[in-house]
């Protein structure tokens, strides 16, 4: 036997093993009814142990496509292609196999803690559901009668709201528009990911900040994108670096999040902005500008944004309701050219057969009311409070062993601690310690870095999660 498991794969030589079998199986390599070499001898030619092939073959018995038989050795199935035989599918090899990777065990494991212990939530990135309007909301679903068609609506979202959405972005952000050009998304991801498949191919070279969310989502890899790194500052990226990395690396994308950035709550400087457009219109490099949290600035001023800037049609435009309003109602928005707009709309109803009618209609309702600026009004004052308390826990607890910028608004901190503390270490001994964070790797290159999201919890419960924070780290460094 020529083939041979791999020893530095992930996955278990014995299922390296039970799958080649099966493959074979199919292909016809190793027919119905014909006989399987002996466990001794299939462990000899792999060089493994005798029991990982035991474990091969029980797994094929339990997939129902070998039999063993006393005085026969282990046979392939004589009725595998028949009716009478049931086969149970590999479920483990589509899970493995699918092209849509899933997110990395270490995010899974976080969310999973987060949901089902009551620890210090200071890892999730959304709203307390105090920050949400939920009585204005509530008052809107009493107060209105819902009269709206409830058939298939428009392929790019509710005109209604899309007109809103326009007026929106203009008195807020300064950015002319009209309903064409908007696209209605299930919030920002849905977004990205309409982006990614839509307008780029296996191979395309984009360029993420580092650190940032992008980092930590699994769908440039699943794409077959290469990714590149510009790294960011207090100021954010520089634009020198994104013109070096084109140089080598023929830039067909760049994403950035330019305000209150996830995860280093920095700013990019006005300065930057306007000489990353200028190389953007120079080169012809698309910018996806993701803006979540411009509104939540702790002191009302909103900065330019790149879309308010672009004179040329250059910048993708994403923004949603989710980090400002309520993650639950999935609303999001890209505003663009109207050609890459109308591809993407046509991507998004292939999907989804278009957004669903209810939470448009609320949001559209919620954003034409006063409501709306009272509610900013006081998510800003609150999110002030809450970084306040972070920040001052921070310097109370843990003094000069973390470095941070504090945030002029969001819901983010990076803290940067002792590179050689293991964050993985650290984070168990946090949750055991009942607070959880994001380790810096996970969205980034760089060690000896944490997340701290303050938007979830209560100014108190933050105070008493970095005390924990603080616990965990001193245990860490002790031992």
């Amino acid at each position: 036997m020529d083939w041979k498991p791999d020893r530095n794969d992930k996955k278990p030589i014995y299922k390296q093993i039970a799958d080649y079998i099966e493959q074979g199986i199919s292909s016809g390599v190793f027919p119905a009814d014909s006989r399987l070499p002996s466990e001794r001898n299939l462990a000899r030619d792999l060089g493994v142990n005798r029991s990982t092939i035991v474990s091969a073959y029980d797994e094929l018995v339990a997939l129902g496509i070998v039999e063993r038989k006393k005085g026969s050795g282990t046979r392939v199935s004589t009725d595998i292609w028949g009716t009478f035989h049931k086969r149970i599918p590999n479920w483990g090899r589509y899970v493995e196999g699918g092209s849509f990777l899933p997110n990395s065990p270490l995010v899974q494991q976080i969310r999973s803690e987060v949901q089902n212990r009551d620890l210090v939530n200071l890892a999730s990135g959304e709203l307390s559901p105090r920050l949400m309007p939920n009585v204005q909301l509530s008052n809107i679903l009493s107060a209105n009668p819902f009269t709206e068609n409830l058939g298939y609506d428009h392929p790019q979202g509710n005109e209604m709201l899309r007109a809103t959405i326009s007026s929106h972005v203009k008195q807020f952000k300064n950015i002319k528009t009209n309903p064409a050009s908007i696209l209605i998304t299930s919030g920002a991801q849905q977004a990205l990911h309409l982006i990614v498949e839509c307008l780029l191919k296996p191979g395309d070279a984009v360029a993420i900040e580092d650190p940032s969310y992008c980092y930590s989502l699994p769908l440039f890899q699943s794409a077959g994108l290469r990714t590149f790194l510009l790294p960011v500052d207090k100021d954010g990226i520089n634009p020198d670096d994104l013109l070096s990395l084109h140089k080598k690396h023929r830039i067909r994308m760049v994403f950035l999040n330019p305000d209150y950035q996830n995860p280093t709550g920095t700013v990019l400087h006005l300065s930057r902005r306007k000489r990353i457009l200028d190389i953007s219109v120079e080169l012809g490099i698309p910018i996806i500008e993701d803006d979540p949290y411009s509104l939540t600035s702790y002191n009302g001023e909103i900065n330019p944004t790149l879309k308010s800037m672009d004179a040329n049609g250059n910048i993708l435009y994403i923004s949603s309701l989710s980090k400002i309003v309520a993650s639950g109602l999935r609303i999001g928005w890209i505003i663009g050219p109207k050609q890459v707009i109308q591809r993407l709309a046509d991507a998004k109803q292939q999907v989804d057969f278009g957004h669903s009618v209810f939470p448009q209609w609320i949001a559209n309702q919620f954003l034409n009311s006063a409501d709306f600026s009272n509610h900013i009004d006081r998510l800003r004052s609150q999110l002030e409070l809450r970084n306040y308390a972070i920040t001052t826990s921070l310097k109370k607890q843990m003094g000069d062993k973390i470095e941070f910028i504090t945030p002029k608004g969001g819901i983010h901190l990076l803290g940067k601690i002792d590179p050689s503390i293991d964050e993985y270490q650290l984070l168990k001994e946090s949750i055991k310690n009942g607070v959880a964070f994001v380790p810096g790797s996970i969205l980034g290159s760089k060690r000896g870095y944490m997340r701290f999201t303050f938007g979830r919890s209560e100014p108190d419960v933050i105070q008493k999660g970095i005390a924990r924070f603080a616990e965990a780290v001193e245990r860490i460094t002790n031992h």
